[in-house]
């Protein structure tokens, strides 16, 4: 009996690409994937619609090719400079003096109840923990006694231009957005272990225009960030630094490419094609390995910054998880080893069946990860939409519904 049919669309500055899973009561099984060039987004933020629209059909169509399906609705990620993530408290009273399902929705409603300025929009509101009494660290606290319950929880908000563009491209491409995910999010799904979430870990999701961190403690996310630098800013020092065309700068980073100077041989050399029809050139390798340590360091240094502001930077106690597509270079996990001072490893997608070797590689993280996100919502999933339509929406839905009872 087929499963139910979900589908991750990662729509990054690099590429988009769409992953098709079939969830079924085993698990998640990966029966499709496209992938196309992306020119129209810049660090995570769409800046041509019609380009970005066009990389979605593309990506769109060779996925249901090859998955044997028709695609008409999607899981969206988001990332971008304008991602911000903090926490938020609520506690209140128990009417019962036993926990009831009204209960859970009122204290993380009461948590929730934050001003949040007219150009954001809340894409996550996600429970750390519940406090009931004097008793924390309680993930599911209905039916319990006690007189007074707290909820921690991490709200992530993003521009509401930056949602509605998104949701935009996808609509224009023929699709729905059930739900849109914070990128690194996502990718906590398809390369986080149990382990390492109870433990505590950071996430580093390296992508081509962003740097996503989500921090994990006791189960749940402690906190997230978004650095607008990523593995194209590599591409464009190598093309500066070498005095290369972009395209075959990032042909040298891919084939020849080390973030860490130090495990490039003596000897070793590269060939880098001239600009304009000039010679090509043979330089060592070294000089590359040069050009962009520096610049991974930055990156990783500015990430480390982020997490000791948060405070979190003792509680990841089962070190560090880098994926994304900038995660392959190599040295890039060693250079990560000493800026954190913690066990770092490449994250690559776990936990699915089916084509796994189409996927199994870090820049397919997030789209793997928006599928089994999608796979876990299921039924519960909204249709995502902006602060503006939602009444609209809300009083058709209902309206429907009347109607539907009637007949």
């Amino acid at each position: 009996m087929p499963g139910e049919i979900v589908v991750g669309l990662d729509i990054g500055t690099t590429k988009i690409c769409a992953v098709v899973g079939e969830s079924r009561p085993s698990g998640v099984e990966i029966i499709g994937m496209g992938s196309h060039p992306s020119d129209g987004i810049r660090k995570g933020v769409v800046i041509n619609i019609e380009h970005t629209v066009n990389s979605i059909k593309e990506a769109v169509e060779e996925a249901e090719t090859m998955a044997g399906c028709e695609i008409s609705s999607v899981y969206a990620g988001i990332a971008g400079g304008h991602i911000k993530g903090f926490n938020s408290e609520g506690v209140i009273a128990l009417k019962e003096k036993e926990v009831t399902k009204k209960d859970i929705d009122r204290v993380i409603e009461a948590a929730s109840a934050v001003a949040i300025p007219m150009d954001r929009e809340v894409i996550h509101t996600l429970v750390q923990e519940f406090i009931v009494d004097d008793q924390d660290g309680i993930v599911d606290p209905l039916g319990m006694s006690g007189v007074r319950l707290e909820a921690k929880i991490h709200i992530v908000t993003g521009a509401v231009t930056s949602a509605q563009n998104i949701i935009k491209c996808a609509n224009r491409a023929g699709l729905d957005v059930h739900d849109i995910i914070l990128e690194s999010l996502a990718s906590s799904e398809a390369v986080l272990s149990n382990e390492e979430r109870n433990l505590g870990s950071a996430l580093i999701d390296f992508g081509g225009g962003t740097t996503d961190m989500a921090v994990f403690s006791k189960g749940a996310i402690k906190h997230t960030s978004v650095l607008p630098l990523g593995g194209d800013n590599l591409t464009y020092d190598i093309a500066i630094g070498l005095r290369t065309p972009k395209l075959e700068a990032e042909k040298i980073k891919i084939k020849y490419g080390c973030g860490l100077s130090s495990l490039i041989g003596k000897d070793e050399t590269i060939e880098v094609p001239g600009v304009g029809g000039r010679k090509s050139r043979v330089l060592s390798r070294q000089i590359l390995g040069e050009i962009l340590e520096p610049r991974v360091e930055e990156i990783f240094t500015l990430i480390y910054g982020e997490l000791v502001r948060s405070e979190y930077e003792n509680a990841i106690s089962s070190g560090v998880v880098i994926t994304g597509g900038s995660a392959e270079l190599p040295g890039v996990p060693e250079l990560a080893e000493q800026i954190f001072n913690t066990p770092a490893r490449v994250g690559y997608p776990q936990g699915i069946g089916g084509l796994v070797e189409v996927v199994n590689k870090p820049m397919y993280a997030t789209p793997v990860g928006l599928v089994l996100y999608g796979s876990k919502a299921g039924k519960k999933a909204r249709k995502f939409r902006i602060r503006d339509v939602n009444i609209f929406n809300r009083v058709m839905n209902r309206m429907k519904g009347w109607f539907k009872d009637v007949i």
